[in-house]
């Protein structure tokens, strides 16, 4: 028997509603309009743009270098925003030199554990799309040629602390320059003589001539001095030699030294 009961109070709950679309645009406008009346200066939340930040160098132990942080792509952000970089393990920011311009100022922990630019000035560009914001690193005299130091974090935010970039460094750590002090620039020496220096522990050096032919070579002790004997007597005259030092990837060429060969000995 069919039911043709009438329900003046509407269905049942049981039975299905067809819900209205102009609900769904109502909520759409009223947040859209909310978004347009805050207030100036204030940007509207963004998705976190994550691993978006980025820059490397390479540094020697013991010696300080330039890493610029780059990458930013979103909204332009006010005054009041700011770049923070993490050291990495190994390392300590020393200095935040952009901070000498109007628009940035910096900052370093007492302790080089991090270092941060906030951007104090707009710009009609909008903040943090340039080419690069530099963080100065000094590395451990301590590291190892070759290695990657790992812990670099860079995180941008907006004024009110808001990230809305993250991303991190990489920091590789260079070979030491070599030197070639036997002989000594200047002097008088036999073709055939002794040539030394210093170099990393472990690394290969290689005494190049000014046609960059291989004259000699060796493996750097321990205490950080090599020496190598040419195979074959240097020419007499004018001649000019140079160390270069590999380890672990890494390499470095170290100054030339002019000295004279007054005799051959077979």
């Amino acid at each position: 028997m069919t039911d043709r009961r009438t329900f003046p109070h509407g269905r049942p709950s049981s039975m299905p509603v067809r819900r209205r679309p102009q609900l769904l645009l109502l909520l759409t406008a009223a947040f859209v309009a909310g978004t347009a009346l805050l207030p100036p200066g204030v940007v509207a939340a963004a998705p976190l743009r994550a691993d978006v930040l980025g820059g490397g160098v390479t540094i020697v132990p013991g010696r300080s270098g330039l890493v610029e942080i780059s990458g930013y792509r979103g909204a332009a952000l006010p005054a009041g925003s700011a770049l923070r970089l993490t050291a990495p393990a190994g390392a300590r920011v020393t200095g935040t030199p952009l901070a000498d311009t109007a628009r940035f100022e910096g900052s370093v922990t007492a302790d080089g554990a991090s270092g941060t630019y906030t951007y104090v000035r707009d710009s009609g560009a909008g903040s943090w799309k340039d080419s690069g914001y530099p963080f100065a690193l000094t590395v451990d005299e301590r590291a190892v040629p070759g290695t990657r130091l790992p812990g670099c974090v860079a995180v941008l935010t907006d004024a009110g602390g808001v990230r809305r970039a993250t991303g991190g460094c990489t920091v590789t750590v260079g070979m030491p320059v070599p030197t070639l002090g036997e002989p000594a620039g200047g002097t008088f020496v036999s073709g055939a003589a002794r040539i030394a220096g210093t170099s990393y522990p472990g690394a290969r050096v290689s005494v190049m001539d000014a046609a960059e032919g291989k004259v000699c070579g060796g493996v750097t002790r321990a205490d950080g001095t090599w020496s190598c004997t040419p195979s074959s007597p240097l020419p007499s005259g004018a001649n000019r030699l140079h160390a270069s030092a590999a380890f672990n990837g890494v390499s470095a060429v170290g100054e030339d030294v002019d000295f004279t060969v007054t005799a051959r000995t077979a």
